[in-house]
């Protein structure tokens, strides 16, 4: 009886020690546009469909740790490259989760900001589907941003960081694959480093023209109100 009792406490010590959660690292996601799709409906859209490439592919970086996280462009798939998307290679999220703020290097029509501004507060609702990313067991949750636009995201409590791509925060654990169908956009983790994180190259970018984020968003929504649904998605594009 002692051995069996001794077997039993051996196995749910290593069981124990076998899991092990993750707080900082370095993840690798695989962004997918439909640019067809993206452009809307119209005499422009119409002339410009056939000239363009139907999907874009990019890759993006997130650094993180639990208290902060940095995302950035890595790299595109040049066969794919839109004409006018050079400026998104400049852009930057930086993610306070300490302090409840963000500081983001965007390019704006040609033009650089830094943008800030209070963390959103995404309303996110769980569901029982399950996933595997990189590796990871994920568990989708659906989230809303912008009042109507729906989030459908998959993340993983193995990694501790309340983080993800973007401006996309919240979950019990780190977002790992992110749909947002009205964006005809997706974001899936293709690699995930399990890495010691440069505390020096996690700082907030600070080159451009300081503006409050929710200000320069009121204009652009003026700016592009004759857009119709393509300047629903610009605006969508550069606050996410």
């Amino acid at each position: 009886m002692k051995k069996i009792i001794l077997i039993a406490a051996l196995f749910i010590t290593a069981k124990g020690f076998s899991q092990v959660f993750i707080s900082k690292g370095v993840v690798e996601y695989e962004v997918k546009v439909n640019n067809h799709k993206s452009m809307g409906e119209g005499m422009w859209a119409d002339m410009m469909r056939d000239k363009l490439p139907k999907i874009s592919t990019s890759y993006y970086t997130l650094t993180f740790n639990n208290d902060k996280s940095i995302y950035q462009f890595n790299r595109k798939d040049l066969a794919s490259k839109m004409p006018w998307d050079a400026g998104e290679e400049d852009n930057i999220w930086y993610n306070d989760y300490v302090n409840d703020k963000f500081v983001q290097q965007k390019n704006v029509f040609g033009e650089t900001y830094i943008l800030t501004d209070s963390l959103s507060n995404i309303k996110w609702k769980m569901t029982n589907e399950n996933r595997e990313i990189a590796g990871f067991n994920c568990r989708k949750a659906v989230g809303v941003i912008f009042d109507s636009v729906y989030v459908f995201a998959f993340y993983t409590d193995e990694i501790t960081a309340s983080s993800g791509p973007l401006s996309l925060h919240g979950l019990p654990g780190l977002i790992l694959g992110i749909t947002i169908p009205r964006m005809y956009t997706s974001w899936v983790a293709t690699k995930v480093q399990v890495t010691e994180v440069e505390e020096k190259k996690m700082v907030a970018p600070k080159k451009g023209k300081q503006q409050k984020a929710s200000e320069l968003k009121a204009s652009v929504i003026k700016l592009t109100k004759d857009y119709g649904s393509y300047g629903q998605q610009l605006v969508w594009k550069i606050f996410l």
